[in-house]
């Protein structure tokens, strides 16, 4: 068994490895340092932001809204440092800043966000237990909280800034990565990860075994000595920061025993499928019992998720129904007359868990097509009468919907359910399609408001749709849902396609 490592430069003298070597490492080390004081004035100066705004949020507060002259000052000055050093305390802990050079920007500024959070649950709870929180205005504690976060965000995001120029000028060492897998997978996963400022110094190929044996005998203490603490001493004088190992299916027992074996070196060990890249960048490390478990996929609501938009729903629901109560007796009448038919109509569609709803609708066409017999409307469709084309354009024809809502069937935002026929036909074309199942549907949804709604004649157009109703799934929130009904009522593009 041997390993080999493969590089563009050609392979130097034993005397002059060692000298290139031993550059490379106190150029590293230097880098290191030079990352390390950053971090340090980094996170220096977002104390000083966060001791500066939350006291100059006190006196502002005071000043400006309460007509005063001045705080009691050597007071707010104290629990100004106070709140900065548990902000720096909370960052130092959970080693945020430390992670600078393995996160996107969005997770690092959000890091420091959570830590805002905790650091003011803490000191209220604090100042009240203590019973210290005698004009301590609840008003004060939401100003300086919103400073503080202002000034962390700002802070942070100056930082990331001036990381990125330093690692690409050189000024700043990235972080270095040895690669062990196959070389073509190597490249690819090496290209992948420069773009976030992480360097590959260099690649081995994973060691080879003989046919017929198993990875822990060739991972025995006489192979560990002979071969991998060859690829360890090669390993050892690059001063890499992380090793990854880039394993396939049939290698992974072997590639867990060398992960092993490489755990005596300083540096962070991976162990990545190489045909799972992609699924892992969706997947979370969860405790299942007394298990830990890859997550996958996780359901898009919480219990109590689901108990506040199912509140939500209700309300609202029953105060739309107050609201637009008048309609409910204007248009059945103006329906009766402009056409014969019923005010209403129950279609059939796909809800929740893929489950049959029957959805209700003022009748705007001239047919009540309903399962198979479903056809789509389309532009200047002659089945669409003269009232419901006007109902349609501005969905008031959607408005019983709100009944649904009430009895559970749906919800006020969602992805818009389907025809069964439809439903079914797209199914069968995008893979994903019947995700869009795993909430309930709603009266308007994300793709509604941008614009994707009406005719799906084609199959791009519908993937769109999809595309936009699994973003909301994947990314639902109770302001996202403020924010779709916010843009219902406002938006333009809700009425594009309206026919």
């Amino acid at each position: 068994m041997s390993y080999a490592f493969f590089t563009n430069a050609p392979a130097p003298t034993e005397r002059s490895a060692h000298s290139v070597a031993g550059r490379k490492a106190i150029a590293a080390d230097l880098g290191k340092s030079r990352l390390a004081a950053l971090l340090v004035l980094a996170a220096g100066a977002e104390f000083l932001l966060v001791a500066v705004g939350a006291f100059a949020a006190a006196v502002l507060y005071y000043r400006l809204v309460l007509a005063l002259d001045y705080p009691d000052t050597p007071k707010y000055i104290l629990e100004s440092l106070l709140i900065a050093t548990l902000q720096l305390l909370v960052s130092v802990g959970l080693r945020q800043y430390s992670r600078i050079q393995t996160q996107p920007r969005h997770i690092f500024l959000w890091s420091g966000v959570s830590a805002v959070f905790f650091v003011f649950s803490f000191f209220i709870s604090t100042i009240f237990l203590l019973k210290i929180s005698d004009g301590y205005s609840r008003a004060t504690v939401m100003a300086q909280a919103a400073s503080v976060i202002v000034m962390v965000l700002f802070a942070r995001a100056v930082c990331f800034s001036l990381l990125q120029p330093a690692i690409a000028s050189g000024l700043i060492d990235a972080r270095r990565v040895i690669l062990i897998g196959e070389p073509s997978h190597c490249l690819d996963f090496s290209a992948r990860v420069s773009a976030t400022g992480i360097r590959t110094i260099r690649s081995f190929e994973l060691p080879t075994f003989r046919k017929g044996s198993s990875a822990s005998e060739h991972f025995g203490a006489v192979e560990v000595l002979s071969h991998v603490r060859e690829l360890i001493a090669e390993c050892r004088p690059l001063r890499a920061d992380d090793i990854v190992i880039l394993t396939s299916e049939s290698d992974v027992r072997a590639a867990l025993a060398l992960a092993g074996a490489l755990s005596e070196l300083p540096a962070d060990v991976h162990v990545v499928p190489v045909g799972a890249i992609d699924l892992m960048a969706v997947s979370r490390i969860t405790q299942f019992g007394n298990m830990v478990t890859m997550r996958i996929f996780q359901s898009p609501l919480t219990p109590f998720h689901r108990a506040i938009k199912r509140a939500f729903d209700i309300a609202a629901a029953i105060a739309g129904l107050v609201i637009i109560s008048p309609l409910f007796v204007i248009l059945p009448l103006a329906i009766k007359l402009d056409s014969p038919g019923p005010v209403l109509f129950r279609q059939t569609r796909h809800g929740y868990n893929n489950e049959t709803i029957r959805v209700l609708k003022f009748r705007s066409m001239t047919v009540t097509e309903d399962g198979d017999n479903f056809k789509q409307v389309t532009r200047h469709d002659p089945r669409v009468t003269r009232l419901g084309r006007f109902m349609r354009h501005t969905n008031i024809d959607e408005l019983p919907q709100l009944f649904n809502v009430l009895v559970g069937d749906m919800s006020l935002v969602g992805p818009r359910p389907h025809a069964t026929s439809q439903n079914e036909s797209f199914a069968r074309m995008i893979s994903s399609f019947s995700r869009r199942h795993n909430v309930k549907p709603g009266i308007t949804g994300w793709a509604q408001v941008n614009g994707y709604r009406g005719e799906t004649d084609t199959l791009e157009k519908m993937q769109r749709r999809v595309e936009h109703d699994l973003y909301y799934i994947d990314n639902w929130s109770f302001l996202l849902d403020l924010k779709i009904i916010v843009m219902t009522l406002f938006s333009r593009k809700v009425y594009w396609n309206a026919f």
